[in-house]
C-alpha cells in the first residue's frame, strides 16, 4: 500500500504543498475572459471596403467604365457626323469661327458654301416627293419589259426546241430565283437581326476607343502620358528651373511668385505656342540655347518640337513649343497646283513657298535677290529651290539659264521654257555651265554700259549642284582651271562678278549645293547670297557656313533638324521673306511640288510665252563650223563690228550661236590669225584674214561643235 501513497512537499516561503511535477513558483492561471462575437454587420463592411479599395477592383472598374465610355462617345461622335452632314450645323461653326478671328472674308465664304448647301437639299426634298410615283412607274415598265423579254426568251427557246413549255420556262426559272431569295433571306434575317444590334455596338465602340472618348482615370496606366499636355506658365517655369543652371535655379526658388515674373504671356502661335522669358542675372541666352534637348524633354516635348530663337528685348528668349505631334502633319499642296489662274510678278510679288511654324503662309520675294540653298543629300534641296523657279517662271518676263549639274531630269521641265538647259554631272558639263554663268557675266557687263535709267528685263542664271562646279579638276586651254576656290577658277571667278554687280541689272545667280565646305562652296560665293537658305546639316559649323554666323547666333539651328523626317523644312536667313521682330532667321516648312506637277506649272508659264528655244549646250552636237560660218555673214564686207558679227551669226543658226557673247567669238578666232581687232577704236572682224586661214586650213581642221 505504501506504494501507491503520493508524497506532497510544503514550499516554505508560502507553507504550501504541492504535488511533484507542479511549478510552486506560478501562481495558477487566470481565466480568460470571454471572446466577444464580431457582429456580421461590421464584417461585411469591412469586407465591402477591401474588395471596393483593391487595385483589381479598380483596374476592373476603369476597364468597365472605359469601355462602356467608348460605346457612348462613340455613339455621340457617329450621331454629331450624321447631323452636321445632313444640316448646315457645320457651316454655322465656321462661320462664328471666322467672324471671331476677325476674318470676314472667311466667313463671307463659308456663308456663300452654306448657301449652296441649303440650296442642294432642298432639290434633294422635292426630288423625294417625286420619287414615288417615279418609283411606280419606274416598277410598272421594268416589270413589263422583263415579262416580255422573258416571254419573247422563251419563244426563241420553245422555237428551237420545238416544244411549247418552253415558253414559260424563263419566267418559271426567275419564279424559282425569287422563291430562293426569299428562303435564303428568312433564314438569314433571324440571326442578321440578333448580331446587328451588337456590329452596331461594335462600330461605335471603334470609333470612340479610335478618338479615345473616355476620361484620363478611365484609361490604363500605360496609356495615361503627360507628353503633349497643354503649356502652361508652371510648367514653363519649372521646365527652366530643371535645365541644371544653378544661378537660374536659385533665383527662381528666391522669387516670391515662383518665378511667374520671368514669362510673358502664353499665345497661340500656329500649331503650337509662344512665351518669351526673361532670364535671371547671371544666366546668358547662349545657356539656354545649348540646352534645347533638356528643355524640350522638361516640356513634355521633342527636341524638333521647342525652337528657341532671341528677340530684341536684352537676357530674353523666345520659346516657341509645338503642340505634340503638330510638325509630323503635312502642309497641303502648293498653291501654284491648286490655282491655275496663279500669277508672278518678279518686282512686287512673292512666292508662295510653304507655311512658318505659326501655321502662317511664308512667301519670299525674290527681287534682285541671289540665293543659297544648301543641305544634305535627298532632303528637298532642288524641290524647295525648283518651286521658287515655277512660281518666278509665270512672269512672262523672266528669262532663265539653268545649269542642272546632277542630270537625273529634276529641271526637265523647263525645256522649251529656259533659254538654256545643261543637264549632266561630267567635266564637260561643268564647263559648259561655267560659260554659261560666264555669258551671265558677260550680259551683266553690256547692261551696266547702258545708260542710266534703263529698264532690263529679269535673267536668272541657276547652277544645282554647284560643288560640282567648285570641285571640278578640269582645265582650260587658256591654263586656267573651271572649278577651285582662287582667283584662277573661271567658275569661282564669274559667280563673284554676279554677286558683285549683278543685281543692279537684274541679273541674278542662284545656286543650290550640298554638304557645304570651305571646298566646295568657298566663304565669298557663300557671302555673296542675299537670300541663304539651309535644310537639314550635320553639325553647327556647316550651319555658319550656309546661313552665317550672325543667323546662328540669333538661333538659326538647321544642324538640329531630323534627316529624312524634316524634308521640305529649310531655315531661312532673309531680306525678302517676314522674319519676326527681333530674330534673325524664319524656319519653313514648304509646299512639295513632284515631278508631274511641276510639269502642270511649267505648261502654264510656257503658254504665257510666245515660244522658247532651249539650247542644250552638251546635248546638241549637230556639227556646225564656226569660221566658215563667220565668214558667210562677213559677207563682201571688208571688216564688220564684232556686235553686228554676233546678230548675224544667230540669225544665220539660232540655236548654236543664240547664246554667243564676244567671249565665244574671241575663243574661236584665238590663235587663227584673225583676231578680232580694233578699227577706228571699235572692235572688228577682218574678211581677208579670215578667208587667208580658211584656204589654208588642212580638209580636217573644221572646228566643228563635234570636236
Amino acid at each position: 500500500m505504501t506504494d501507491n501513497v503520493v508524497p506532497l512537499f510544503k514550499d516554505p516561503a508560502t507553507g504550501t504543498y504541492t504535488m511533484p511535477g507542479d511549478t510552486p513558483d506560478t501562481p495558477a492561471a487566470a481565466a480568460p475572459d470571454p471572446v466577444r462575437p464580431v457582429r456580421r454587420w461590421k464584417h461585411t463592411a469591412r469586407s465591402l471596403r477591401t474588395a471596393v479599395t483593391s487595385e483589381q477592383t479598380r483596374t476592373a472598374a476603369r476597364l468597365v467604365a472605359r469601355h462602356g465610355l467608348y460605346v457612348i462617345g462613340g455613339t455621340r461622335i457617329t450621331a454629331k457626323r450624321a447631323w452636321d452632314g445632313r444640316t448646315g450645323s457645320r457651316y454655322e461653326r465656321m462661320i462664328r469661327a471666322a467672324e471671331a478671328a476677325g476674318n470676314f472674308e472667311e466667313a463671307k465664304e463659308w456663308e456663300d458654301r452654306l448657301t449652296r448647301f441649303r440650296a442642294a437639299r432642298h432639290h434633294r426634298r422635292m426630288d423625294l416627293l417625286k420619287a414615288p410615283q417615279d418609283a411606280v412607274k419606274s416598277a410598272a415598265y421594268g416589270s413589263g419589259l422583263t415579262i416580255g423579254g422573258l416571254l419573247l426568251l422563251g419563244i426563241v427557246l420553245a422555237i428551237a426546241n420545238k416544244d411549247p413549255y418552253w415558253i414559260l420556262a424563263p419566267i418559271n426559272a426567275v419564279i424559282g430565283a425569287i422563291a430562293a431569295i426569299v428562303h435564303v433571306a428568312t433564314v438569314v434575317w433571324g440571326p442578321a437581326v440578333t448580331v446587328g444590334p451588337w456590329l452596331a455596338l461594335l462600330a461605335f465602340w471603334g470609333v470612340g476607343r479610335q478618338r479615345q472618348t473616355a476620361p484620363q482615370w478611365a484609361l490604363p496606366a500605360q496609356q495615361r502620358d503627360d507628353s503633349g499636355a497643354p503649356i502652361t506658365p508652371s510648367i514653363v517655369v519649372t521646365a527652366l528651373r530643371d535645365l541644371g543652371i544653378a544661378p537660374m535655379r536659385r533665383a527662381i526658388k528666391e522669387m516670391g511668385d515662383a518665378g511667374a515674373a520671368m514669362l510673358g504671356p502664353i499665345r497661340i502661335a500656329g500649331c503650337g505656342v509662344e512665351v518669351d522669358a526673361t532670364l535671371p542675372s547671371g544666366v546668358s541666352t547662349k545657356e539656354v540655347q545649348e540646352r534645347r534637348r533638356k528643355l524640350a524633354e522638361n516640356l513634355g516635348r521633342h527636341e524638333h518640337e521647342v525652337f528657341i530663337t532671341l528677340p530684341a528685348a536684352a537676357r530674353t528668349v523666345r520659346l516657341w513649343i509645338a503642340d505634340s505631334g503638330a510638325l509630323d502633319e503635312p502642309i497641303g499642296p502648293s498653291p501654284l497646283v491648286t490655282d491655275p489662274k496663279a500669277a508672278a510678278n518678279y518686282k512686287t510679288g512673292k512666292a508662295p513657298w510653304g507655311q512658318d511654324l505659326r501655321g502662317d503662309a511664308a512667301a519670299l520675294s525674290l527681287y534682285q535677290r541671289h540665293i543659297l540653298a544648301t543641305g544634305l543629300s535627298n532632303q528637298g534641296k532642288t524641290a524647295a529651290l525648283r518651286a521658287l523657279a515655277l512660281w518666278l517662271a509665270l512672269d512672262k518676263t523672266v528669262e532663265f539659264r539653268i545649269a542642272d549639274l546632277k542630270g537625273v531630269g529634276d529641271w526637265g521641265m523647263f525645256d522649251g521654257l529656259a533659254t538654256t538647259l545643261i543637264q549632266g554631272p561630267t567635266d564637260e558639263h561643268v564647263i559648259q555651265a561655267t560659260e554659261m554663268v560666264e555669258e551671265l557675266v558677260a550680259e551683266m557687263d553690256r547692261r551696266i554700259q547702258m545708260p542710266p535709267g534703263t529698264v532690263f528685263t529679269p535673267l536668272i542664271g541657276i547652277v544645282d549642284e554647284a560643288q560640282v562646279a567648285f570641285m571640278c579638276p578640269a582645265v582650260g586651254d587658256d591654263k586656267r582651271p573651271y572649278g577651285g576656290s582662287k582667283a584662277t577658277s573661271r567658275y569661282f571667278m564669274a559667280v563673284r562678278k554676279i554677286h558683285n554687280q549683278g543685281r543692279a541689272v537684274d541679273v541674278l545667280l542662284w545656286e543650290g549645293t550640298q554638304d557645304p565646305t570651305d571646298q566646295n562652296l568657298p566663304k565669298l560665293v557663300r557671302e555673296g547670297a542675299h537670300t541663304r537658305i539651309s535644310l537639314v546639316l550635320g553639325t553647327e559649323s556647316q550651319a555658319r557656313m550656309a546661313l552665317g554666323d550672325k543667323a546662328v547666333d540669333g538661333g538659326a539651328a538647321p544642324h538640329l533638324l531630323r534627316q529624312d523626317l524634316d524634308k521640305g523644312t529649310v531655315v531661312v536667313a532673309s531680306g525678302g521673306i517676314t522674319i519676326p521682330a527681333g530674330q534673325t532667321s524664319i524656319t519653313v516648312r514648304t509646299h512639295y511640288i513632284d515631278d508631274e506637277q511641276a510639269a502642270e506649272v511649267a505648261d502654264r508659264a510656257k503658254a504665257l510665252r510666245d515660244g522658247v528655244v532651249t539650247a542644250h549646250t552638251v546635248a546638241d552636237l549637230d556639227e556646225y563650223d564656226p569660221l566658215a560660218d563667220i565668214l558667210t555673214v562677213l559677207g563682201t564686207e571688208p571688216r564688220v563690228l564684232t556686235q553686228e558679227v554676233l546678230k548675224r551669226l544667230a540669225t544665220l543658226n539660232g540655236k548654236a550661236y543664240g547664246r554667243w557673247s564676244f567671249i565665244d567669238l574671241k575663243r574661236v578666232l584665238d590663235g587663227t590669225g584673225a583676231e578680232p581687232y580694233k578699227s577706228e577704236g571699235r572692235m572688228v572682224i577682218g574678211r581677208d584674214r579670215l578667208a587667208r586661214v580658211l584656204a589654208n586650213r588642212p580638209d580636217d581642221g573644221s572646228a566643228s561643235a563635234a570636236e
